[in-house]
């Protein structure tokens, strides 16, 4: 970890992927286990040929609030720099919307969230 690394991001999905780490951030990144409480998975398909070259598939997970209140959804907790979370987001296409979210910890952090979820919120 840097020391200038004042940015906590959870992922569920790519972002966990060493490929995809050393690709957008030049570096692997070092995170806890902790899961996103209320929200479901679900799948976009994804048309960017750089990200899909990065991640290695077109079909990428992508989470929504759930009416079932015992869904959660697994991940992993990082803590990124100010320029990372930037690559982040230049990474993310316009189907994920960055928010705070509170993990199962009570940890906040940063997440990307189904963007249409995330306009109706």
């Amino acid at each position: 970890m840097t020391a200038d690394a004042n940015q906590l991001l959870f992922s569920y999905g790519t972002l966990q992927s060493e490929q995809v780490q050393l690709a957008r951030f030049g570096r692997l990144l070092t995170g806890t286990p902790d899961a996103l409480p209320g929200y479901a998975t679900s799948y976009v398909t994804i048309t960017d040929p750089d990200v899909i070259a990065a991640s290695g598939t077109d079909r990428h997970p992508c989470v929504l609030p759930s009416a079932r209140k015992d869904d959660a959804v697994e991940g992993t907790l990082f803590r990124i720099t100010d320029t990372e979370l930037a690559a982040a987001d230049d990474y993310e296409v316009d189907d994920y919307a960055r928010s705070e979210v509170v993990l199962r910890s009570g940890t906040t952090a940063w997440a990307y969230l189904d963007a249409g979820a995330v306009a109706s919120l």
